[in-house]
Protein backbone atom coordinates (compact mmCIF):
# COMPACT_ATOMS: atom_id res chain seq x y z
CA UNK A 1 0.00 0.00 0.00
CA UNK A 2 1.25 3.27 -0.64
CA UNK A 3 1.14 6.06 1.37
CA UNK A 4 1.40 9.78 0.17
CA UNK A 5 2.48 13.07 1.35
CA UNK A 6 2.96 16.48 -0.07
CA UNK A 7 6.21 18.43 0.43
CA UNK A 8 7.58 21.82 -1.51
CA UNK A 9 10.41 23.62 -1.20
CA UNK A 10 9.30 25.57 2.21
CA UNK A 11 8.39 22.79 4.10
CA UNK A 12 11.74 20.89 4.86
CA UNK A 13 13.91 24.21 4.46
CA UNK A 14 14.46 23.53 8.30
CA UNK A 15 15.80 20.03 7.73
CA UNK A 16 18.59 20.89 5.49
CA UNK A 17 22.33 23.21 6.56
CA UNK A 18 22.23 26.54 6.04
CA UNK A 19 23.02 28.43 3.22
CA UNK A 20 22.07 29.31 -0.08
CA UNK A 21 21.31 26.46 -2.77
CA UNK A 22 22.29 26.80 -6.34
CA UNK A 23 19.48 27.57 -8.77
CA UNK A 24 19.22 23.86 -10.70
CA UNK A 25 17.47 23.43 -13.73
CA UNK A 26 16.93 19.27 -14.84
CA UNK A 27 16.98 19.86 -18.75
CA UNK A 28 15.49 16.35 -20.14
CA UNK A 29 12.99 15.62 -17.47
CA UNK A 30 12.69 12.02 -18.09
CA UNK A 31 12.66 8.94 -14.96
CA UNK A 32 16.68 10.24 -14.10
CA UNK A 33 15.87 13.64 -14.06
CA UNK A 34 13.10 13.52 -12.49
CA UNK A 35 14.22 11.92 -9.79
CA UNK A 36 17.20 13.96 -8.94
CA UNK A 37 15.38 16.86 -9.64
CA UNK A 38 12.75 15.54 -6.75
CA UNK A 39 15.32 14.63 -4.04
CA UNK A 40 17.22 18.29 -4.67
CA UNK A 41 13.79 19.91 -4.47
CA UNK A 42 12.68 18.20 -1.48
CA UNK A 43 15.96 19.24 0.47
CA UNK A 44 15.61 23.11 0.11
CA UNK A 45 16.87 23.68 -3.70
CA UNK A 46 14.83 25.75 -6.09
CA UNK A 47 14.24 23.39 -9.37
CA UNK A 48 12.74 23.52 -12.51
CA UNK A 49 12.26 20.74 -14.54
CA UNK A 50 12.58 20.87 -18.17
CA UNK A 51 10.43 18.24 -20.30
CA UNK A 52 8.05 17.21 -22.51
CA UNK A 53 4.44 19.06 -22.60
CA UNK A 54 2.43 16.43 -20.88
CA UNK A 55 4.90 16.14 -17.79
CA UNK A 56 4.85 19.50 -17.66
CA UNK A 57 0.98 19.80 -17.55
CA UNK A 58 0.70 17.08 -14.92
CA UNK A 59 3.42 18.48 -12.37
CA UNK A 60 2.40 22.47 -13.05
CA UNK A 61 -1.34 20.98 -12.03
CA UNK A 62 -0.87 18.70 -9.20
CA UNK A 63 2.91 18.74 -8.26
CA UNK A 64 5.52 15.79 -9.32
CA UNK A 65 4.90 12.44 -8.39
CA UNK A 66 7.81 10.76 -6.45
CA UNK A 67 7.23 6.96 -5.06
CA UNK A 68 10.09 5.97 -3.09
CA UNK A 69 10.13 2.93 0.13
CA UNK A 70 6.53 2.46 -0.73
CA UNK A 71 5.48 6.18 -0.39
CA UNK A 72 4.11 8.59 -2.78
CA UNK A 73 5.36 12.20 -1.85
CA UNK A 74 4.32 15.07 -4.01
CA UNK A 75 6.67 17.34 -4.81
CA UNK A 76 6.12 21.13 -6.05
CA UNK A 77 8.07 22.04 -8.25
CA UNK A 78 8.59 24.56 -11.39
CA UNK A 79 8.27 22.76 -14.63
CA UNK A 80 8.30 24.23 -18.30
CA UNK A 81 8.71 22.91 -22.08
CA UNK A 82 11.35 25.92 -23.29
CA UNK A 83 15.54 25.86 -22.90
CA UNK A 84 14.64 29.42 -22.31
CA UNK A 85 14.25 28.24 -18.47
CA UNK A 86 17.83 27.19 -17.79
CA UNK A 87 18.38 30.66 -17.51
CA UNK A 88 18.94 31.69 -13.99
CA UNK A 89 20.02 28.07 -13.45
CA UNK A 90 23.37 28.03 -11.33
CA UNK A 91 23.54 24.44 -11.96
CA UNK A 92 22.12 22.32 -15.48
CA UNK A 93 21.30 18.78 -14.96
CA UNK A 94 21.72 17.49 -18.32
CA UNK A 95 19.05 14.18 -18.75
CA UNK A 96 18.80 13.92 -22.32
CA UNK A 97 19.06 10.81 -24.60
CA UNK A 98 22.90 10.04 -25.99
CA UNK A 99 21.65 10.73 -29.30
CA UNK A 100 19.54 13.84 -28.38
CA UNK A 101 23.03 15.15 -26.95
CA UNK A 102 24.71 16.98 -29.26
CA UNK A 103 21.23 19.73 -30.26
CA UNK A 104 20.73 19.79 -26.28
CA UNK A 105 24.09 21.60 -25.97
CA UNK A 106 23.79 23.52 -28.69
CA UNK A 107 20.40 25.29 -26.92
CA UNK A 108 22.12 25.22 -23.53
CA UNK A 109 24.97 27.08 -24.84
CA UNK A 110 23.84 30.23 -25.39
CA UNK A 111 21.30 30.28 -23.26
CA UNK A 112 23.45 29.74 -19.55
CA UNK A 113 24.26 32.30 -17.29
CA UNK A 114 28.15 32.86 -16.93
CA UNK A 115 29.65 30.92 -14.07
CA UNK A 116 26.61 28.04 -14.80
CA UNK A 117 27.95 24.39 -14.16
CA UNK A 118 26.40 21.74 -16.55
CA UNK A 119 26.22 18.09 -15.42
CA UNK A 120 26.07 15.45 -18.30
CA UNK A 121 23.53 12.31 -16.34
CA UNK A 122 23.10 10.11 -19.12
CA UNK A 123 23.87 6.94 -20.08
CA UNK A 124 26.97 6.14 -21.90
CA UNK A 125 30.91 6.95 -22.43
CA UNK A 126 31.04 9.81 -24.69
CA UNK A 127 28.46 12.18 -24.08
CA UNK A 128 30.88 15.32 -22.84
CA UNK A 129 32.48 14.50 -26.18
CA UNK A 130 29.76 15.13 -28.05
CA UNK A 131 28.97 17.82 -26.39
CA UNK A 132 32.28 19.69 -26.66
CA UNK A 133 32.01 19.00 -30.28
CA UNK A 134 28.58 20.27 -31.18
CA UNK A 135 28.76 23.71 -28.39
CA UNK A 136 32.51 24.42 -27.90
CA UNK A 137 33.05 26.29 -25.14
CA UNK A 138 30.78 23.46 -23.08
CA UNK A 139 32.31 21.92 -20.67
CA UNK A 140 30.20 19.60 -18.72
CA UNK A 141 31.31 17.56 -15.65
CA UNK A 142 30.52 14.11 -16.51
CA UNK A 143 28.08 11.70 -13.45
CA UNK A 144 27.59 8.03 -13.60
CA UNK A 145 24.44 7.60 -12.42
CA UNK A 146 23.54 4.50 -10.38
CA UNK A 147 19.07 4.61 -9.93
CA UNK A 148 16.57 2.55 -10.74
CA UNK A 149 13.96 4.80 -12.17
CA UNK A 150 10.95 4.40 -14.29
CA UNK A 151 8.21 6.84 -15.25
CA UNK A 152 4.89 5.62 -13.97
CA UNK A 153 2.74 8.19 -16.12
CA UNK A 154 3.36 11.86 -17.08
CA UNK A 155 5.03 13.80 -13.77
CA UNK A 156 5.00 10.35 -12.09
CA UNK A 157 8.66 8.95 -11.53
CA UNK A 158 8.80 5.73 -9.84
CA UNK A 159 11.82 4.90 -7.44
CA UNK A 160 12.94 1.13 -7.34
CA UNK A 161 16.34 1.19 -6.02
CA UNK A 162 20.24 3.11 -5.52
CA UNK A 163 20.34 6.69 -6.24
CA UNK A 164 24.08 7.72 -6.26
CA UNK A 165 25.97 9.28 -8.42
CA UNK A 166 30.36 9.45 -9.23
CA UNK A 167 31.23 12.40 -10.07
CA UNK A 168 34.65 13.56 -12.33
CA UNK A 169 36.05 15.82 -15.00
CA UNK A 170 36.69 13.91 -18.65
CA UNK A 171 40.02 15.00 -20.21
CA UNK A 172 40.51 17.01 -22.52
CA UNK A 173 38.37 19.80 -21.55
CA UNK A 174 38.98 24.00 -22.64
CA UNK A 175 39.36 24.45 -18.70
CA UNK A 176 41.70 21.50 -18.35
CA UNK A 177 39.70 20.15 -15.50
CA UNK A 178 38.51 21.80 -12.42
CA UNK A 179 38.81 19.63 -9.34
CA UNK A 180 36.96 22.74 -7.39
CA UNK A 181 33.60 22.63 -9.61
CA UNK A 182 33.02 19.35 -9.41
CA UNK A 183 33.83 19.53 -5.33
CA UNK A 184 31.19 21.96 -5.57
CA UNK A 185 28.36 20.08 -7.32
CA UNK A 186 29.41 16.93 -5.52
CA UNK A 187 28.37 19.14 -1.90
CA UNK A 188 25.27 20.30 -3.63
CA UNK A 189 24.27 16.35 -4.12
CA UNK A 190 25.54 15.40 -0.77
CA UNK A 191 23.35 17.59 0.95
CA UNK A 192 20.46 16.53 -0.28
CA UNK A 193 20.89 13.10 0.94
CA UNK A 194 22.39 11.66 -2.05
CA UNK A 195 26.09 9.18 -2.41
CA UNK A 196 28.63 11.14 -4.69
CA UNK A 197 31.94 10.65 -4.36
CA UNK A 198 34.75 11.95 -6.83
CA UNK A 199 37.38 11.22 -9.10
CA UNK A 200 40.23 12.91 -10.86
CA UNK A 201 39.70 10.65 -14.26
CA UNK A 202 35.72 9.67 -14.73
CA UNK A 203 36.51 7.64 -17.61
CA UNK A 204 36.89 4.23 -15.66
CA UNK A 205 33.53 4.75 -14.30
CA UNK A 206 31.75 5.78 -17.46
CA UNK A 207 33.41 2.32 -18.75
CA UNK A 208 32.30 0.32 -15.39
CA UNK A 209 28.70 1.76 -15.75
CA UNK A 210 28.55 1.12 -19.61
CA UNK A 211 29.52 -2.37 -18.41
CA UNK A 212 26.76 -2.82 -16.39
CA UNK A 213 24.48 -1.67 -18.95
CA UNK A 214 26.04 -3.90 -21.41
CA UNK A 215 25.05 -6.49 -19.37
CA UNK A 216 21.27 -5.60 -18.48
CA UNK A 217 20.00 -3.35 -20.88
CA UNK A 218 19.66 -5.30 -23.92
CA UNK A 219 19.16 -8.83 -21.79
CA UNK A 220 16.28 -6.97 -20.13
CA UNK A 221 14.72 -5.96 -22.88
CA UNK A 222 14.54 -8.71 -25.03
CA UNK A 223 13.27 -10.92 -22.27
CA UNK A 224 10.98 -8.55 -20.18
CA UNK A 225 12.58 -9.28 -17.54
CA UNK A 226 13.00 -7.77 -14.31
CA UNK A 227 16.91 -7.52 -12.78
CA UNK A 228 16.65 -10.07 -9.79
CA UNK A 229 15.62 -12.82 -12.00
CA UNK A 230 18.02 -12.36 -14.83
CA UNK A 231 21.04 -12.62 -12.00
CA UNK A 232 18.75 -15.81 -10.84
CA UNK A 233 19.33 -17.39 -13.83
CA UNK A 234 22.46 -19.33 -14.47
CA UNK A 235 21.98 -19.09 -18.35
CA UNK A 236 21.62 -15.53 -18.59
CA UNK A 237 24.39 -15.17 -15.73
CA UNK A 238 26.63 -16.77 -18.06
CA UNK A 239 25.48 -14.34 -21.45
CA UNK A 240 26.29 -11.31 -18.93
CA UNK A 241 29.68 -12.84 -17.59
CA UNK A 242 30.72 -12.66 -21.80
CA UNK A 243 28.94 -9.80 -22.23
CA UNK A 244 31.02 -8.04 -19.35
CA UNK A 245 34.29 -9.93 -20.65
CA UNK A 246 34.26 -8.12 -24.36
CA UNK A 247 33.72 -4.79 -22.79
CA UNK A 248 36.74 -4.93 -20.29
CA UNK A 249 38.29 -5.96 -23.43
CA UNK A 250 37.60 -3.01 -25.51
CA UNK A 251 37.69 -0.53 -22.74
CA UNK A 252 41.47 -1.90 -22.07
CA UNK A 253 42.23 -1.35 -25.75
CA UNK A 254 41.09 2.13 -25.37
CA UNK A 255 43.31 2.53 -22.55
CA UNK A 256 40.93 2.78 -19.92
CA UNK A 257 42.24 0.53 -17.10
CA UNK A 258 38.79 -0.54 -15.12
CA UNK A 259 38.59 -3.70 -12.98
CA UNK A 260 39.01 -7.18 -14.95
CA UNK A 261 35.63 -8.96 -15.67
CA UNK A 262 34.98 -11.52 -13.00
CA UNK A 263 35.09 -8.37 -10.47
CA UNK A 264 32.50 -6.20 -12.47
CA UNK A 265 30.70 -9.69 -13.17
CA UNK A 266 30.17 -10.21 -9.69
CA UNK A 267 29.46 -6.69 -8.72
CA UNK A 268 26.38 -7.11 -11.31
CA UNK A 269 25.12 -9.88 -9.79
CA UNK A 270 25.01 -7.95 -6.22
CA UNK A 271 23.71 -5.38 -8.63
CA UNK A 272 20.74 -7.31 -10.05
CA UNK A 273 20.06 -8.79 -6.55
CA UNK A 274 19.72 -5.09 -5.12
CA UNK A 275 17.68 -3.90 -7.54
CA UNK A 276 15.68 -6.94 -8.25
CA UNK A 277 12.53 -5.12 -9.21
CA UNK A 278 13.88 -3.04 -11.48
CA UNK A 279 13.76 -3.31 -15.12
CA UNK A 280 15.99 -1.63 -17.85
CA UNK A 281 15.57 1.73 -19.69
CA UNK A 282 15.67 -0.30 -22.60
CA UNK A 283 13.10 -2.50 -21.79
CA UNK A 284 10.39 0.79 -20.58
CA UNK A 285 11.64 2.30 -24.33
CA UNK A 286 11.07 -0.83 -26.06
CA UNK A 287 7.58 -0.91 -24.08
CA UNK A 288 6.82 2.17 -24.53
CA UNK A 289 7.57 2.53 -28.56
CA UNK A 290 10.10 4.90 -28.15
CA UNK A 291 13.90 5.23 -29.73
CA UNK A 292 15.89 3.47 -27.48
CA UNK A 293 20.21 4.08 -26.64
CA UNK A 294 20.79 0.46 -27.36
CA UNK A 295 23.62 1.89 -30.09
CA UNK A 296 25.38 3.96 -27.11
CA UNK A 297 25.31 0.88 -24.85
CA UNK A 298 25.78 -2.27 -26.69
CA UNK A 299 26.50 -0.66 -30.43
CA UNK A 300 29.32 1.77 -28.87
CA UNK A 301 30.84 -1.96 -27.52
CA UNK A 302 30.49 -3.27 -30.68
CA UNK A 303 31.78 -0.35 -32.86
CA UNK A 304 34.72 0.40 -30.63
CA UNK A 305 35.50 -3.47 -30.81
CA UNK A 306 35.34 -3.69 -34.52
CA UNK A 307 37.45 -0.86 -34.70
CA UNK A 308 40.38 -1.56 -32.32
CA UNK A 309 40.10 -5.55 -33.46
CA UNK A 310 38.88 -6.66 -29.82
CA UNK A 311 36.08 -9.85 -30.58
CA UNK A 312 32.53 -8.54 -29.30
CA UNK A 313 30.12 -11.53 -31.00
CA UNK A 314 28.13 -10.93 -27.97
CA UNK A 315 27.70 -7.31 -27.94
CA UNK A 316 27.60 -7.08 -31.55
CA UNK A 317 24.50 -9.53 -31.30
CA UNK A 318 22.75 -7.85 -28.20
CA UNK A 319 23.09 -4.63 -30.17
CA UNK A 320 21.43 -6.32 -33.51
CA UNK A 321 18.29 -7.90 -31.47
CA UNK A 322 17.08 -4.42 -29.84
CA UNK A 323 18.00 -2.95 -33.09
CA UNK A 324 15.45 -5.22 -34.86
CA UNK A 325 12.59 -4.97 -32.69
CA UNK A 326 12.94 -1.46 -33.11
CA UNK A 327 12.87 -0.70 -36.28
CA UNK A 328 10.40 -3.09 -36.63
CA UNK A 329 7.93 -1.51 -34.46
CA UNK A 330 9.18 1.88 -36.00
CA UNK A 331 7.82 0.41 -39.68
CA UNK A 332 4.40 -0.78 -38.73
Amino acid sequence: MTTEKVMTHAGVASAVAPGAWPRVAVFGAGAVGCHFGAKLALAGAPVVLVGRPAHVEAIRARGLWWDSGGARTTVRVEADISAEAVRDADLVLLCVKTSDTPSAARELLPRLRPGATVVSMQNGVDNVERARAAAPGLDPVAAVVYVGASMGGPGHVVHAGRGDLVLGEVPGGPGGGDAARVARVAATFERAGVSCPTVPDVRAALWTKLTMNAAFNAISALTRARYGELVADAGIAATMRATIGECVAVARAEGVPIDDADALHAAALRLGAAMSSATSSTEQDLALGRPTEIDALNGHVAARGEALGVPVPVNRALHALVRRIELGRSTR
